[in-house]
């Protein structure tokens, strides 16, 4: 029992519930954009409340909504569309007596306030949107006739701008009294049954078709007139043009007609140009082939000349080393034993300077230490070169004395002996020539032709001498001069033995000297 009665209370209250949501539904108003709701009745609340003179209230929503309470209040919507309205007058007399008709249009809607819309809900609502339109449909063509009555024809069709207006604005106080307003107003035609509005315009149309005609006349004037000058320009233009053409078509020829002397001056030139030139270049590679052909004879004698240079430079080294070995065998033995005996003599000095400048090394600073051993290195240096110098002078006071030992008789059978291989080793230079192209300019001196390659052979061979002396000293003219009478070759080997002592006694007195 106890479950039961819960279950019967819930569904009461389920009902009760969903009745209410029912009724809520039901009795909750919108308005679209294009509308407003009109609320009547009590418990208006204070938002959007319009309260008119005499205290009477209406609720005005505008897109949006608001619940109807059932019983104490209602709710109509009004409609906020603008209306085209067509408005038409009959015959109506204007200021000067003459009738005339008018047809307008306008467009009219209920106001946008709140007071705009409460004075349109008090006037039209529960009225159809018909009853409305006539209503202002009427004000409207009233007015129309007030201002056709108080204007002349003349400002009527002059100004219609001005026309409407007047007539929107007298219009519109009447129409705001019913919660309406102008949009706009326009007047569509102003017409009468007489022909006056007709002949309003006849002299002006008889005024432009005339000034028409006369404006006609005077641009085919002007228009003759400047074809007429056109035509005259044209033609002085194209005789101009016609000269001017005439005139560069002569100049044009003239110059044509010099291009074309100067053209055939300037071949011919050419052609003249191209035949001295071949002939130049004719001679010039005339020219260059005996050049060519001169540089390499050239080449080819100063490659045997260097090649006869080199082969007396061999045959002289080769001989002086033949000499010296000769020479050298005598020396040698004497050199050797001397050379031991100063070495010897050095190496006891140098070991006595070297254990006192060791015990003065101990006592002495760094630098003092490092210039000591500077100067010895230099006296040791010294010494060596002193060594060699009077060895040198020991060599030579040995030629000499081999000089002086042997006789001019000797001497001379030992160069004649030595000559023919002398000769030999000289010119073997010229034994390696496979062949000799000789170009003989055509000169008659000795110096030029095949006289020039017989002289190399007389120029060797008178060469030996001079080469020999170079080599050796010895001069073998003044030996078989003297040999012959003509000098004293035993005089010159003292002179050269004399020569060659004095240094060597100079050594060994500066040698003493030191010691």
């Amino acid at each position: 029992m106890p479950g039961t009665t819960i279950l019967i209370i819930i569904g009461i209250v389920l009902v009760i519930l969903i009745a209410l949501i029912g009724v809520f539904v039901s009795k909750y108003r919108t308005a679209g954009p294009d509308e407003a709701l009109i609320v009547t009745g009590s418990y208006l609340g204070s938002k959007n409340v319009h309260v008119d003179e005499g205290g009477n209230k209406i609720k005005i929503v505008r897109g949006g909504g608001t619940f109807v309470l059932p019983v104490f209040q209602q709710a109509e919507p009004l409609s906020l569309l603008s209306s085209k309205l067509d408005v038409s007058t009959p015959e109506v007399y204007t200021e000067q007596g003459v009738p005339v008709m008018a047809d307008g249009t306008a467009i009219i809607k209920i106001g946008g306030s709140i007071e705009e819309i409460a004075t349109a809900a008090e006037q039209f609502l529960g009225k159809t949107k018909e009853d409305r339109e006539n209503e202002a449909r009427e004000v409207l063509e009233g007015h129309l006739r007030s201002i056709l009555g108080s204007m002349t024809v003349e400002e009527i069709y002059k100004n219609r701008e001005k026309f409407s207006q007047e007539v929107q604005r007298v219009a519109s106080q009447d129409l705001a009294k019913m919660g309406l307003v102008i949009v706009s107003f326009t007047i569509k035609d102003v017409r009468d049954k007489n022909g006056y509005l007709e002949s309003l315009g006849k002299p002006r149309i008889a005024q432009v078709k005339r000034d028409a005609d006369i404006a006609t006349a005077e641009a085919d004037k002007e228009t003759r007139i400047k074809r007429a000058e056109a035509d005259k320009d044209a033609k002085k233009s194209e005789l101009e043009r016609a000269t001017e053409i005439a005139e560069a078509e002569k100049i044009n020829e003239l110059k044509r007609a010099e291009f074309r002397r100067e053209q055939d001056t300037a071949k011919a030139s050419a052609d003249q140009a191209y035949d001295l030139e071949t002939a130049r270049n004719r001679q010039h590679v005339t020219e260059q082939e005996m050049q060519v052909k001169i540089i390499e004879r050239q080449k080819q004698i100063e490659l045997e000349e260097k090649e006869i240079q080199r082969r007396e430079r061999q045959y002289d080294s080769e001989v002086k080393k033949k000499a010296d070995a000769d020479r050298y065998a005598v020396e040698q033995s004497a050199a050797a034993e001397k050379a031991k005996r100063l070495a010897e003599a050095d190496a006891k000095k140098y070991s006595i300077e070297a254990m006192a400048k060791a015990e003065a090394e101990k006592v002495r600073i760094d630098g003092l230490a490092k210039a000591e051993a500077d100067r010895a290195k230099g006296e040791t240096e010294a010494e060596v070169i002193r060594l060699k110098g009077l060895a040198e002078a020991e060599a030579k006071e040995k030629i000499a004395e081999a000089f002086e030992q042997y006789g001019q008789a000797a001497i001379l059978d030992m160069i004649v002996k030595m000559l023919p291989e002398y000769a030999k080793q000289v010119s073997a230079p010229l034994s390696n020539i496979d062949k000799i192209t000789v170009v003989d300019t055509g000169g008659n001196g000795e110096g030029s032709g095949a006289n020039k390659v017989t002289g190399y052979a007389t120029n060797l061979m008178s060469s030996l001498q001079e080469s020999l002396k170079a080599s050796s000293g010895i001069d073998v003219k003044e030996i078989i001069e003297n040999f012959s009478g003509k000098g004293n070759v035993k005089q010159s080997i003292q002179e050269l033995t004399n020569e060659i002592k004095q240094p060597r006694k100079k050594e060994i007195a500066d040698r003493q000297i030191e010691e």
